[in-house]
Formats: structure tokens, sequence, C-alpha cells
């Protein structure tokens, strides 16, 4: 018997000779008969083409169509492997930053002014390698060996760094304490002392903000904290930078317990420093002008100018920062608001057009007070108002395209039924008064004003007790960015601030210029390094 598939195939349409049953292909034209000219055919159009017909019939490729693929997959894979490695490196510089505990801030707080105000605190902390560049226990609490309010204005062009000497006499506010309490307000007390508080080794950067925004009434933005290590390694990276020293500096000059002279550290005149060299020229006091932490400041602000100059020299690009930011990152400790590489490159893109010329250095208006620094007033005080209001050391208005804003108007808002007291909580005269008069107009019952016990309330606080805060809700109302604050036994009371001193319309205008003397000794950025070092 004989057994057929059911899925018998086709016939062949062609076969060659033999008979081997296969199938085969049509069989192919015969190119070398075209290129004779053969069937009216154009040879040397034929002759072009044939590359191109070859390409469509076979999966071969041409060599230069290979070339092609391969470079665009080799710039492809370099793409990649950058994207990754940026990826890489933000990762890493994120990993590298230290932030301090935001709780630590003051409840407290002025009100947001016009620019951005960054703190900038040197730390002179043993710990983490440190000691090896500037010597001490390494078990030491972090101390701050020097600090500035940086202003930079609202139109991005203009910039203001303010020295606070350490010695300076100041009144610290309450602060959080490592166990989680908080420490009493201290009055007349060394400015760095805010920054040892609760004595830990990272020292307490909350502290020093809370304190500079107590002194100045200004809302400090960022918090940045640079150790010794963080430093030196950014003067590496920028390749140095140049310094001036108006006679020569030995060993015993940056460490006067020593017996000897010692070697020569730096000789008289302009140079170039980075590293260790550098530390040690903006940590000398003795050998040099009257031996002053007032004339140390002088040098540091002018060691800053030129950084600054060498920085933007170089282009403030992402490329150029990532390298700044790689060394700087191991050795920070900023606010949360500036946690991130992402943020800390952000901020510094946005000071590329801030002019060399009108970024300038001054020190806070100060006397000697026996050993210690006193703040001079009122011009202290006409330096924080021009910066809130944004004006430059000359009076310019430097708010660029930013309006201000106005003042906030009070809600509607009926008190009947509400008994409140009135204190003043700055040094406004006659501030009580005016508020009650507003309480007694939207119909509450002002049962007394007086001063309140600390006159350097930045903003306006409603005091309540038990069972009062529907009552003391009602009252805030009355006074826009008001906050709440609870307090034993069944008093209501309202602690007026300079928020409400800025707008009640009783105090004399803020003075905008700054002093003559504090501007006559500002230093510019793009200054020679040599001039005004000294002092005494």
């Amino acid at each position: 018997m004989t057994v057929t598939s059911s899925r018998s195939a086709p016939p062949p349409r062609h076969r060659t000779g033999g008979g081997n049953g296969r199938r085969s292909a049509p069989p192919k034209p015969d190119r070398r008969r075209r290129t004779g000219g053969g069937e009216g055919r154009n040879p040397q159009r034929n002759t072009r083409r044939s590359p191109q017909r070859n390409s469509r019939r076979g999966p071969g490729k041409t060599p230069r169509s290979r070339r092609i693929r391969v470079t665009l997959a080799i710039v492809l894979s370099l793409l990649v492997l950058l994207g990754a490695g940026a990826g890489w490196l933000y990762l890493k510089l994120d990993g590298d930053i230290t932030t301090f505990d935001a709780g630590g801030l003051s409840d407290d707080r002025p009100a947001d002014t016009a620019g951005e105000n960054v703190l900038v605190i040197g730390s002179d902390a043993r710990t983490d390698g440190n000691a090896a560049l500037g010597g001490g226990d390494k078990d030491d609490i972090g101390r701050s060996d020097t600090a500035f309010l940086l202003h930079v204005y609202a139109d991005h062009q203009h910039a203001l760094a303010v020295s606070i000497p350490r010695d300076t006499l100041v009144t610290i506010p309450p602060c959080k304490l490592p166990d989680g309490t908080w420490s009493a307000e201290q009055h007349n007390t060394m400015f760095n002392a805010a920054f040892s508080m609760g004595q830990t080794d990272k020292g307490n950067p909350a502290c020093t903000q809370n304190t500079v925004e107590k002194l100045t009434g200004m809302r400090v933005d960022h918090t940045v904290v640079v150790d010794f290590k963080g430093f030196a390694a950014l003067t590496d990276v920028v390749g140095g930078v140049d310094v001036c020293l108006p006679n020569d500096i030995y060993q015993k000059d940056l460490s006067p317990g020593r017996a000897t002279r010692g070697d020569l550290l730096f000789a008289k005149g302009e140079q170039k420093v980075s590293g260790q060299k550098a530390l040690d020229y903006v940590r000398i006091r003795h050998g040099i002008g009257d031996g002053s932490d007032i004339g140390r400041i002088k040098r540091q602000q002018a060691f800053v100018a030129s950084l600054l100059k060498q920085i933007k020299e170089k282009g403030l690009s992402p490329t150029n920062l990532l390298p700044l930011a790689e060394a700087a990152t191991k050795s920070l400790t900023v606010d949360p608001g500036l946690g991130s590489a992402d943020k800390l490159i952000s901020f510094a893109m946005s000071l590329k057009d801030v002019d060399l010329h009108n970024t300038k250095f001054v020190t806070v208006p100060w006397r000697y007070e026996g050993a210690r620094v006193a703040i001079v007033e009122p011009d202290a005080s006409a330096l924080w108002s021009a910066l809130k209001e944004d004006r430059t050391i000359d009076g310019q208005n430097a708010g660029g395209k930013k309006k201000a804003t106005p003042a906030p108007t009070p809600t509607p808002v009926s008190g009947a039924g509400i008994d409140v007291a009135v204190y003043n909580g700055t040094t406004v005269s006659g501030l009580a008064a005016k508020g009650a008069a507003r309480l007694t107009a939207a119909g509450f019952t002002v049962t007394g004003t007086a001063t309140a016990s600390s006159q350097a309330h930045a903003t306006t606080v409603v005091q309540y007790g038990p069972g009062l805060e529907k009552s003391a809700r009602t009252v805030a109302q009355a006074f826009p960015g008001a906050r709440l604050e609870q307090i034993p036994g069944t008093a209501l009371n309202v602690v007026l601030g300079d928020d409400y001193a800025g707008t009640s319309g009783t105090a004399s205008p803020a003075p905008t210029t700054v002093p003559t003397q504090v501007a006559a000794d500002a230093r510019s950025a793009d200054d020679n390094p040599c001039s005004n070092l000294t002092y005494g």
C-alpha cells in the first residue's frame, strides 16, 4: 500500500538539470551582460546603481554604512556613560553633604526680606582629620573661627558680606541643646559662644543662625559651615589664591607659644597659596598689624575676595563647579535647604552675574569694650536697615525687578468679649499704645499696656493660656503674620514685634544708607590683594 502525505508541497516551478527532486531558485540574470549595454540600458547608470541594488537584495551592508552605525553606537554609549557618571557623581556629592537639625532654629524668626541672606561660618573643629591642619586637641568642642553674613541683592548683580568678630558681645537667644532642651537667653556674651552651645564636637550652627537673626533682625535663608579640610581643599582645586603680606611671617607668629621664631612661613609681598599654606594665612593673628582679630578679619576678607575672583575667572559653569563641589561637600555642614548637590550648584549658579566690583566686604560697626568688641549703634541698625531694603552701601536700590511686598492689611475682625493685654517687644516707643488702639477699634477690651521683658522680638506673638486658643486666633487676625504661643496661666497677651513696628506708621523711617565710615572701609572683590590689610 502506498502512503501519501496530506501536506504535499506544490510542484516546483523551476528545476535544474538532474532529477534529485529539489526545489531551486529561478536563474539569476547575468549582470556581466548588462554592463555591455545590452537590452537598451545605460551602462554607466547601471554601474552606479548596482551597489544600491546589492544592498537591497542582501543582508550585508556597505563599509560606509557599517562605519556610521558603529560611530553612532559609540556616541550613544558615551552619552549613556557620561549621564550615568554625572548621576553617580551627584549621588556621591549628596552622600558627602552633612545637614544640621532645622529643629534647632528659633520659632521667633524675622520675616522674609528682599534678596537672600547666607550665613557662612568657618569652624575650627579638630575632629575628622582637621586636627592635623589646625592643631589643638582632637577632642575639643566645635568653635567658630570666623563668620560673615552674605547678602545677595535681589538684582543678583550686587552682594555684601558683613563680618561679625568672634569676640563681639551679643545676646544669644534660647538654643536647642543635644538633649532636646533649650538654653536660657544669654546677654552680653561673646558671639562665638553660640556655635559652642551644647559643647559638641560639630558645633551648633542653628544657635549661631538664631543669634545672627536676633542681632540683625534679618531672616537667614541658608547657613553653611566650612571646616579646615573643606577650606584647604577648595584652595587646592582652584589652583591657589593670591594673597599679600605686609611683612615676613614666621612659625612663632602662627603659634605664639613657641620658644623660638622658627622657620619663615611667608615672605613679605604678594604670592599664591593653597592647602595648608592658605589655612595658615587666614589664621595668622600675631606678628602682623596690631595682632587683633579685627586685623585678621581684614585679611580674611581679602582672601575670600581673591578666592571669588579666582573662581569667577575660571567661569561659573557646572563643569567647573562640580570639582569645587566635590572638594567642598566632604567638609560642609549646611541647612536642609542646601542639603543636596543640585541645590548647592543651583545656588552657586545664581551668583554668576554678581559683578566682582559690586561684591563688597565690610565689618559690622564696632568699638572696643575692654578686651571685647561692642557693636556701635545706631550705625549697625542703619546697616541692617539698608540691607533689608536691598540698598547698597552707597545707597543705590539693588532690588532689580522685584517689587516691594506691600504691608499686610488686618483682616476685619470682631473682638467683642475678648480681654487682651498689649506689650511692646521692640525699642520703638509708643508701639503698645498703637497696638491697643487697633484692638480697641476692633471691639477688643485692652486690659493694659506695658513694655515686654525682651525688646528684641522680630515678629509679633500672641500668648495664650489653656482654653484661650480660639480667642488668641481672633487676636492674631488683627496682626497679620503673628504667631501663637501657649503659656501657663490664664493670660491672653499680644507682644508686638519689629514686623508690626515696620507697618504701624509710628516709627520714624529706618535709615536707608550705610554710615560713611562703614562704606569707606569696604573692600571690593576686585581690589588689589595688597591694599588695606592691617589695622592698628
